[in-house]
């Protein structure tokens, strides 16, 4: 589905989905507006999501790779943010330890937040122990989150109602 709220100035939907995966990965690697990387991060989830409808499993590990490398890069907390939502958004299950990861090293607390949202998103269950670290985060908005998604994990396992791949 595409969004209008990305800026699409150089009409890179237009392209083959390989050609623009290629130009939004130029984008996000090298350009210095963090607003371009942010539009890139979104246009790969749309990627991403017509890549699962076709069972297309290359180009989707393609994407999912791309949005592990913007966790891990990037120094813009609301870029990474996006990717977070991407992730869980698209269900990139593969991307659950570099979402561990920025939930409790990330120097955003924008990035921790939305990585904590996603591992709830998610239903990743199998990662409340690792949550339960974020409870001491030095921001309070991020133990807020972390108790929120912990409190949701909890009912989840407890209601059996625990499913990862029926998430869409």
């Amino acid at each position: 589905m595409q969004s209008p709220l990305v800026l699409d100035e150089n009409s890179m939907r237009d392209l083959p989905e390989s050609e623009r995966l290629n130009s939004c990965k130029k984008i996000i690697m090298f350009e210095k507006d963090e607003s371009m990387r942010w539009d890139a991060v979104w246009l790969v989830g749309e990627i991403a999501s017509n890549a699962l409808s076709k069972n297309n499993k290359e180009l989707f590990g393609e994407t999912v790779d791309l949005m592990a490398w913007v966790l891990k890069n990037d120094n813009n907390g609301v870029v990474k943010h996006e990717a977070c939502y991407q992730i869980a958004a698209r269900n990139m299950r593969e991307n659950i330890p570099e979402l561990i990861s920025a939930s409790l090293q990330d120097d955003s607390v924008l990035t921790r937040h939305e990585a904590l949202e996603s591992l709830g998103l998610m239903r990743a269950v199998d990662t409340i122990d690792v949550i339960n670290d974020a409870l001491n985060d030095p921001s309070l908005d991020v133990r807020e989150t972390a108790h929120f998604v912990l409190k949701r994990l909890r009912r989840m396992k407890k209601l059996g109602s625990y499913n990862p791949s029926s998430v869409p």
